[in-house]
């Protein structure tokens, strides 16, 4: 919306968005080939914070003398962390200058990485993994802020590949996350984690480019946007709700996964399960290709065609309790649909409103990740109850609720689109 230096620009949630001089570079400038893979780097980085402990789920159980369904509430824990950064520090996006704001989100991480790798039981592993999570979500601060620095033609691409940079983050965490705990414990990963991310934090600090002068707003107001936004966007309540449930199936996958590869019959120790991180690397592929398909406008054959897929990946785990191909090929399956759906989701809600995008994305992650929340909450329970079968039933309510709501919003817009031209 065309405003002057100093007067307001409002936006779609009705906030009035007061904004000073714009000193930013262009998006030609700013996302270089070198600044895509700098935002693809760190939103992977600071996303691998969520996933170091499923492969190690088990060695933990074992060595606080856990149960499996207190043991996979670390996860959850993590998701919920992450859920409340999303609801209340994403936002701050739209706020605060974001050169400024992700760095000093990682410190935060960085320090509660450290307490990870010294906690003295469960209880405060738990709530150590969960600040991490709250702190994580500079990822989710920077796939907006690379959408606004991106050329419109150039958008979807961009942000396709800064998502698979953070879905590689993802994968590799669990995959080093087995390697370093097979050989040096689980807690040197929470170690070598806090490292890692404090070093991240100091690069991004002199090298994440400027960007426009922030509106000056106040901090409760800026949240009632979101709430404003959710109420008269229905595709952001229908994607979220999308986003939601296959998430949730990705999260019951990944959480249960562990218990059943430590287990009869594959009785694998953490380095195995970690590689298995690897097989998400069709994930990572997914959301180059699906970023650049949406760019061509082929969201409704990508979405419905993920879907589809992902019934039949979860088919495949249902062989995959004691056959290893059914279990590698459902994987790979699994999360090449989930991811490709994930990135349909948010280029549509990029697009409702370019000056709220920290805003739109707060609303969609947040549903995003309570939907992984209950699936891994609900995945330990699953397991404890009727281990994998139970776990396979699991995945199919979630995938095909994603299914059915997909397919019912379809027919919706298709009989609107109906009476429209018969009026």
């Amino acid at each position: 919306m065309p405003c002057s230096a100093s007067g307001p620009a409002t936006v779609g949630s009705g906030v009035a968005m007061p904004r000073a001089a714009r000193p930013a570079p262009p998006a030609a400038t700013a996302m270089t080939r070198g600044m895509v893979a700098l935002f693809a780097v760190s939103c992977g980085v600071s996303a691998a914070n969520l996933y170091y402990a499923q492969p190690l789920l088990a060695s933990i159980s074992t060595g606080f003398r856990a149960g499996a369904g207190r043991t996979a509430l670390v996860v959850t824990a993590a998701q919920v962390g992450y859920g409340l950064g999303l609801a209340l520090l994403v936002p701050l996006g739209d706020l605060l200058v974001r050169r400024r704001l992700v760095p000093v989100l990682l410190a935060g991480a960085a320090v509660s990485l450290a307490a990870s790798a010294l906690a003295p039981d469960l209880a405060v592993l738990a709530a150590a993994v969960a600040v991490t999570g709250i702190c994580s979500v500079a990822a989710q601060v920077l796939v907006p802020f690379a959408a606004t620095l991106a050329a419109p033609e150039r958008r979807g691409r961009v942000v396709g590949t800064v998502m698979s940079g953070l879905l590689l983050g993802i994968l590799l965490a669990r995959t080093v996350s087995g390697l370093v705990a097979e050989f040096a414990g689980w807690r040197t990963v929470y170690a070598v984690a806090a490292v890692v991310v404090s070093v991240l934090a100091a690069v991004l600090a002199r090298r994440l480019p400027g960007e426009e002068a922030r509106p000056a707003v106040r901090y409760g107001r800026l949240l009632a946007s979101v709430v404003g936004l959710v109420r008269t966007e229905p595709l952001l309540r229908l994607r979220s709700a999308l986003g939601a449930l296959v998430f949730a199936t990705f999260s019951v996958l990944w959480t249960s996964l562990a218990f059943l590869l430590a287990g009869p019959p594959y009785h694998e120790g953490e380095a195995v399960i970690g590689l298995f991180g690897l097989l998400g690397a069709a994930g990572a592929l997914a959301a180059v290709w699906s970023g650049r398909l949406a760019d061509r406008g082929l969201e409704p054959l990508v979405s419905g065609g993920s879907l589809v897929l992902l019934l039949a990946a979860v088919g495949l785990l249902a062989l995959g309790g004691h056959h290893l191909v059914a279990l590698v090929a459902g994987v790979v399956l699994a999360d090449l649909a989930i991811q490709a759906v994930h990135i349909q989701n948010q280029q549509l809600v990029f697009a409702l409103d370019p000056g709220a995008r920290s805003r739109l994305n707060t609303a969609y992650m947040v549903c995003y990740f309570l939907g992984g929340a209950v699936g891994s909450a609900t995945a330990g329970a699953a397991w404890a109850a009727a281990g994998w079968p139970g776990v396979v039933t699991l995945l199919f309510v979630y995938a095909g609720g994603a299914t059915l709501l997909w397919a019912a919003s379809r027919l919706a817009a298709f009989g609107r689109a109906h009476l429209r031209r018969a009026g």
